[in-house]
C-alpha cells in the first residue's frame, strides 16, 4: 500500500509496546506468577523484548514478545509477496503470544498483531505499509460455549469496521491455520487478517487496535471457566499428541516464524511459541465415540460459530 499521508510509525510501537505489557499485567493476575522480561537486540537493526512464564500455576509456558526489527534487505517471506519493496528501508514491528496452559481443558491460544512499512527512497515514491494479525483457538477438549464467546468477541471487535470483515478474516483464519499435509484444521479458528490497508492508515490502525484490545476478553474468561477441571494422565497425553500439531504449523507453515528466522532474528524469541511437552507417534486414530474423537467430529470442522 502506498500512502501519501503521514505515517505514524511511533504510534503503532508505541501502541504494540503498551499492548504486550497490558497483557502480561492480566496473565500474572490470573496465573499468580510473574514474567522473566528478557530484552535483546539484533545485530542489522532494531530488537525487542521477550516475556516469557514457564512452569506456572495455570500456564504451562506463556510467551508474549515485542519485536521492532530494521533492514535494508528484504527476507524472501516478504519480498516474494512484496517484490515492489525490495531494496528499500524497512521496519517490521509487532506483538506475537503463544499460551499453552497445563489443563487439557484450557485452550491454547495464538495472537500476533504487527506493522511493516518499506521506506520511500525519494520524492518520486511514496511508503509502502501495511497491517497483519489476528488470534486463534486450539482447544484438545472443547465446549461449545466456549467457542461461540472466542468468535463473538471477534466478531464485536471488528463489526464497527463493516459488516463483512469477521467473515471475510474468518475464513481466511480457517484457510491460514490449515496444515495441508494433515488435511485438517490447527484448531477452531478465529481471525486473520495480512497485507491490510484498505482503510487508510488511520482506520487501518484502528482496526489493529481492536483486535489486539479484544483479545483478554476473548481468551481470560475461557481461561477462568476451565482452570480448576479436573483432569488425568489420559488428558495430559492427548494434550501433548495435539500439541505436536502446532508444532508443525509454526515450522512448516507459519509465514512469522519464516519471516523471523530469514531476517535473522532472535531465534529463543522467534521460537517462544513451542509447546514445553509435546509427543508424536505413528498413525494414532481416536476410539469411536471417546471424548478425543469429539475434538476431530464436531469442532475441528468447517463451522459457523456466530
Amino acid at each position: 500500500m502506498t500512502e501519501t499521508k503521514p505515517i505514524h510509525t511511533q504510534a503503532v510501537f508505541e501502541y504494540l509496546q503498551s499492548l504486550q505489557s497490558k497483557i502480561v499485567e492480566a496473565i500474572e493476575l490470573v496465573d499468580g506468577k510473574t514474567f522473566l522480561h528478557d530484552s535483546w537486540q539484533r545485530p542489522e537493526g532494531g530488537g525487542g523484548t521477550s516475556c516469557m512464564l514457564e512452569n506456572g500455576n495455570v500456564f504451562e509456558r506463556a510467551g508474549i514478545g515485542f519485536s521492532h526489527v530494521i533492514g535494508n534487505k528484504l527476507p524472501p517471506a516478504a519480498s516474494v509477496a512484496h517484490p515492489e519493496a525490495a531494496g528499500r528501508h524497512w521496519e517490521a514491528m509487532g506483538v506475537s503470544l503463544v499460551f499453552h496452559p497445563h489443563n487439557p481443558y484450557i485452550p491454547t491460544v495464538h495472537m500476533n498483531v504487527r506493522f511493516f512499512v518499506a521506506k520511500a527512497q525519494d520524492n518520486s515514491e511514496q511508503d509502502i505499509w501495511w497491517f497483519g494479525g489476528g488470534m486463534d483457538l486450539t482447544p484438545y477438549y472443547p465446549f461449545e460455549e466456549d467457542c461461540i464467546h472466542f468468535h463473538r468477541i471477534n466478531k464485536e471487535a471488528l463489526a464497527p469496521f463493516g459488516d463483512d470483515y469477521y467473515a471475510k478474516f474468518k475464513q481466511w483464519c480457517d484457510q491460514y491455520f490449515y496444515l495441508k499435509h494433515r488435511q485438517e484444521p490447527r484448531g477452531i479458528g478465529g481471525v486473520f487478517f495480512d497485507d491490510f490497508h484498505a482503510l487508510g492508515f488511520e482506520q487501518s490502525f484502528a482496526l489493529q487496535r481492536a483486535v489486539g484490545d479484544a483479545f483478554l476478553n476473548a481468551y481470560l474468561p475461557i481461561a477462568q471457566r476451565r482452570k480448576d477441571t479436573l483432569y488425568g494422565e489420559r488428558e495430559r497425553d492427548f494434550q501433548a499428541y495435539r500439541r505436536g500439531r502446532y508444532v508443525e504449523f509454526n515450522l512448516v507453515f507459519d509465514r512469522g516464524t519464516l519471516f523471523g528466522l530469514q531476517s535473522n532474528g532472535r531465534t529463543e524469541s522467534i521460537l517462544l511459541s513451542m509447546p514445553p511437552i509435546v509427543k508424536w507417534r505413528y498413525d494414532w486414530k481416536p476410539e469411536a465415540g471417546s471424548p478425543e474423537a469429539k475434538l476431530y467430529t464436531d469442532f475441528l470442522i468447517e463451522k459457523q460459530w456466530v
